[in-house]
């Protein structure tokens, strides 16, 4: 309870200090965005970032439902906004927010799906879109047809246009969130779910199992550490290639750039070999092929 009000007071403190940056006309936006693409003036893309924080705090209150710390989803969304403003192009006419929001939401719903299990919930874009999905058309229904009970899966899938069977295990893996193994089965039970795991015929199998997982967090960790060194091309391909079940081909990422495959073939060869210098010493040298 403690902690709840403490958070609530720093999101106070946080919202009340944002506030502070009075919001852009669009034709400070535009000169601002102006001076920062064709100066690089830092204080220019400072000012763009801070006016716009107010959205941030605004977007990242609709995925509280996640049960996330409110401040991660906002600094999540904050980075998404700093990526908007890098790339934002003011000739094209839209405000900063209005582009930003898609940068913002990106960034949260990736931090998310990071977050809710080490099991990767969403391979595919449709996968993703699923999990966020899901959750709100669910609400909807039932509040369209409150005497009809809880809405079927049937209903669901079809609302959502997917397969019935998408439904069914998306919702269980919406259920089957991580918890503690020190976690008691019941309130003041000496029962835990450790005790319940099944260990192999030579008693090394959940040992087995925990380093394996551990090494797969570590290694996802480093690998979005190296992110900062990484360009766009290259980012794309470590998570488009090399961190997915269903990896993009060359020819896919050439015609996405607008390059041949064989210069797509070249950056990914630098980035395995970036990624290997990161690795080097660590002791997780087959790195992030186990991603």
């Amino acid at each position: 309870m403690a902690q709840t009000i403490s958070a609530d007071r720093s999101i106070d403190r946080y919202v009340a200090e944002i506030s502070k940056y009075p919001l852009l006309t669009r034709e400070d936006e535009v000169a601002l965005a102006e001076r920062f693409r064709r100066q690089g003036d830092a204080k220019a893309a400072h000012r763009l970032v801070v006016s716009n924080l107010r959205f941030v705090v605004k977007v990242a209150h609709e995925y509280r439902g996640y049960g996330l710390k409110l401040l991660d989803l906002i600094q999540e969304g904050n980075i998404g906004l700093m990526m908007a403003v890098k790339k934002f192009e003011p000739t094209k006419g839209y405000r900063l927010i209005s582009y930003a929001v898609w940068w913002i939401r990106a960034y949260i719903q990736n931090f998310i799906m990071r977050s809710w299990s080490l099991v990767k919930l969403g391979t595919t874009q449709a996968q993703r879109k699923l999990f966020f999905k899901l959750r709100s058309e669910r609400e909807r229904a039932d509040r369209e047809f409150p005497a009809a009970g809880p809405v079927s899966t049937a209903e669901l899938a079809r609302r959502l246009e997917v397969a019935e069977k998408e439904i069914i295990d998306m919702e269980m893996r919406l259920g089957g969130r991580d918890f503690s193994l020190d976690q008691e089965l019941q309130p003041g039970a000496r029962q835990n779910h450790l005790d319940m795991l099944a260990v192999g015929d030579e008693g090394d199998g959940l040992e087995e199992h925990f380093a394996h997982s551990e090494k797969r967090r570590l290694v996802r960790g480093k690998v979005h550490q190296a992110m900062d060194i990484l360009n766009e091309k290259e980012r794309y391909i470590v998570f488009n290639r090399l961190m997915t079940d269903e990896p993009k081909t060359l020819q896919e990422i050439g015609q996405h750039f607008r390059i041949s495959r064989e210069r797509a073939r070249q950056i990914e060869g630098n980035v395995i070999r970036k990624m290997r210098q990161i690795f080097s010493g660590s002791g997780l040298e087959p790195a992030f092929a186990m991603c």
